[in-house]
């Protein structure tokens, strides 16, 4: 079973790999191979062609679900209900909502966005509205968070958002008695008014229903250093630990009883899975949620027929599946690290002699997931927590046995006794102020984590017996080796440009502008994106993500062109988590908590061999965006001309200055291609080969104007679109300029083209 079910999954995973599905003539030629393999009792084959031809017809639903590109940007009437709750910042409340009668082919589930509402908006909600949709689409960036992708595994047809006009109308509302999505809203309700002066509130509403929505950046951060993020949310470990103690209380009660009708264990299980079954429904039967229910049942299913359990013969029933009902998990982080977690704690403690205690257990086990889930964390993440097994050592049973079951019964006093509820909160909120103050102190430490640059997959799959070897039974001989299997994990090393060479990419922001420059010891960031709420900027979202994979260890520079959001926005949350050099910026007042240079025409420096100017502004321009700094980098093979949000005022005087000076390979479009921007006379004096246009896809001012991309072809330069080609890429090879975009070298089926 083992075998076959990891055959199933490599031909899942297979599918994922591609960049368009096949054509529907191939599943009829995959039958008659899986046809052929079945006669032929080659069992291990079939899985694998049966996993490639579930994934594609899956994949194939998923994607005729979405909406059709002719309804693009129009205003469309619909009528549907408001599924799981709400997310509010201070402009917008997000939310997705199911069609429930359709007018036109639409999708049937909708990510939605109210700007600046003005009723209350909450779940199980019925709602006649107008809307604007347009297809999925994100940001696509290396190591960046594919959204895309998130939109595709959720069932999400489309994004968009409500339109004033003609005004919504609530139609009404579902029962908290036929919809969990209401139920969940009613508890979150009374959570805030119950606990709306205590400082946790965040945590416990992510630890009763799964609302993460309230946890600040920083408190992630704290989390994430201290490698603790999996306890902050319903995922499965709460439920698992949580079915795991109700099962060992129903087994002792029940036996205690002298009712032996029906065996205590049979009791147990079904106890145990009432119980995770709820709680998962409290989390709103999230993805991750889904997965450890089907787990368990497997696990409790086996008990309640009183089968001898093969621990790994039931991993492998489980993860077949989770994959028959969801074959989209294989994209998700959280599947391989569950599962791996699990298979580990099973290799650790199944089979193996003595009976260690409690205390012994619980560290061997958290030394056994820390150094085993460490290379997928690499592979994924470019980040390894170092404090994270003394922090789970204390977190876990803090959380799991005591802040967890106090504020599920917290939350059912609510109802019944709101003084007694509240009492109990208060020990919750207090247990959970000294378990904040313990993590973030370790978070603090220096050497918290260890950031590197991403593993190959050949290293990971190296690192695989490395870790089975680690963990094995003392006696086995040459435990030694599997630290020589770890190597090619450690010595990863990132593709460096030469001497005199330039890497730059401008990375995909929506409607703003990020470009990151490398040289051969140095790194180089202008501008940083956009700031979307006090929890939200492309800094973080980005920008980190992109250096952190790439193995950068400081910024020597970040030039901020000018005060605009979608060019500052990320630059705090880029600083906090890189060391920076130094600032240089036309807008120091904006970042003078960082002792910046403000840019001035003239400044230049050589970073190994490669000379970085600014051109540009010459003294206070009247306009905002004609003092943006613009930077020209020239090597011995060609120049690169970045030039913010410029238009034809300081276009003008750059000509008049510079005149053939100006003259570079590639040009960074000015303004994002705005009809005010990219003159003629300006094209004319640059001469650009390549010009990268950064606009959001289908954005709200047109950029790139028609004429402007005119203008480019009168002047027979390449363009690219940022919305279109994902990040794009420059570099040097072969004394030559290669422009790459992502999505075209690394898009897959789901990814909007």
């Amino acid at each position: 079973m083992i075998i076959s079910a990891l055959s199933f999954l490599a031909g899942l995973l297979l599918v994922q790999q591609f960049s368009a599905l096949p054509d529907s003539q191939w599943l009829i030629a995959g039958g008659i191979v899986a046809g052929i393999m079945a006669w032929l009792r080659y069992w291990r084959g079939l899985f694998f062609v049966m996993g490639v031809l579930w994934a594609i017809v899956f994949a194939m639903l998923a994607l005729a679900d979405r909406l059709p590109e002719s309804l693009e940007g129009i205003d469309i009437p619909v009528r549907g209900i408001i599924s799981g709750l709400p997310e509010r910042d201070e402009k917008r409340t997000r939310f997705d909502f199911i069609i429930t009668d359709p007018v036109q082919k639409l999708p049937s589930r909708l990510r939605l966005s109210w700007y600046y509402p003005d009723q209350q908006i909450k779940a199980g909600q019925h709602w006649s509205i107008t809307v604007r949709l347009k297809r999925p689409h994100g940001s696509l960036n290396p190591g960046g968070f594919d959204y895309e992708r998130w939109l595709f595994i959720e069932g999400i047809g489309a994004t968009g958002y409500v339109r004033p006009y003609p005004k919504p109308v609530l139609l009404g509302r579902d029962s908290a008695w036929t919809s969990i999505s209401v139920w969940r809203q009613s508890i979150t309700d009374h959570l805030s008014q119950t606990l709306s002066d205590r400082p946790n509130i965040a945590l416990i509403k992510a630890l009763t229903i799964g609302d993460g929505d309230s946890i600040t950046q920083n408190q992630w951060e704290v989390f994430r250093k201290t490698g603790t993020t999996h306890l902050v949310v319903i995922s499965g470990s709460h439920i698992g630990l949580v079915a795991g103690l109700v099962y060992f209380l129903a087994l002792k009660l029940w036996a205690r009883t002298g009712f032996l009708a029906w065996s205590p264990q049979r009791v147990a299980a079904v106890a145990a899975m009432l119980v995770a079954v709820f709680y998962a429904g409290l989390a709103g039967f999230s993805v991750p949620t889904q997965r450890s229910v089907i787990m368990l049942a497997i696990v409790m299913f086996a008990i309640f027929n009183q089968r001898n359990i093969r621990p790994f013969n039931t991993l492998a029933v489980a993860l077949f599946a989770v994959l028959i009902i969801d074959p989209l998990a294989v994209l998700a982080a959280g599947f391989w690290l569950s599962f791996l977690a699990v298979s580990i704690i099973v290799y650790v403690i199944a089979g193996r002699l003595g009976k260690p205690g409690y205390f012994v257990e619980i560290m061997k086990i958290n030394w056994a997931t820390s150094v085993g889930l460490s290379p997928l964390l690499l592979f994924f993440f470019q980040q390894v927590s170092v404090c994270s097994p003394l922090a789970n050592f204390i977190a876990v049973p803090v959380i799991s046995l005591l802040v967890v079951p106090l504020s599920l019964l917290s939350m059912f006093l609510m109802f019944i006794s709101p003084f007694l509820a509240s009492k109990l909160f208060f020990v919750v909120d207090t247990v959970l102020q000294g378990l904040w103050w313990l993590l973030a102190h370790l978070a603090e430490l220096p050497v918290a984590t260890i950031n590197h640059v991403q593993p190959s997959v050949w290293a990971l799959l190296f690192a695989i017996p490395g870790i089975l070897l680690l963990l094995a039974p003392a006696g086995i001989p040459a435990r030694w080796l599997s630290l020589v299997m770890f190597l090619p994990l450690v010595f990863t090393e990132s593709k460096q440009p030469g001497e005199g060479d330039i890497n730059m990419t401008l990375l995909d922001v929506g409607q703003g502008l990020s470009v990151v420059v490398q040289t051969a010891n140095h790194w180089l960031v202008y501008d940083t994106g956009a700031k979307f709420s006090a929890e939200s900027d492309l800094g973080q979202s980005v920008l980190l993500p992109f250096l952190r994979l790439q193995g950068a260890g400081k910024i020597d520079k970040l030039i901020v062109s000018h005060g605009d959001n979608d060019h500052i926005g990320g630059a705090a949350s880029l600083m906090r988590g890189l060391p920076t050099e130094q600032v240089l910026t036309s807008v120091p007042k904006l970042l003078s908590d960082y002792s910046p240079v403000k840019c001035e025409a003239g400044q230049s420096w050589l970073w190994d061999k490669v000379k970085f100017t600014i051109l540009s502004p010459p003294q206070v321009n009247a306009s905002e965006n004609d003092n943006s700094c613009v930077l020209k980098i020239q090597s011995e093979y060609g120049a690169v001309l970045l030039t913010g949000d410029i238009e034809e005022a300081a276009e003008s005087w750059l000509v008049k200055s510079y005149g053939n000076h100006l003259q570079a390979n590639v040009l960074i479009a000015p303004h994002h291609g705005s009809m005010t921007s990219s003159t003629a006379g300006f094209l004319q004096a640059v001469q650009p080969e390549y010009v990268l246009i950064p606009a959001g896809y289908k954005n709200q001012f047109g950029h790139p104007h028609p004429d402007v991309l005119l203008r480019y072809q009168q002047i027979k330069a390449k363009w690219l679109i940022s919305a279109d080609s994902g990040a794009i890429t420059v570099s040097m090879f072969d004394s030559a300029w290669v422009v790459k975009s992502l999505r075209d070298t690394e898009s897959k089926y789901w990814n909007n083209k």
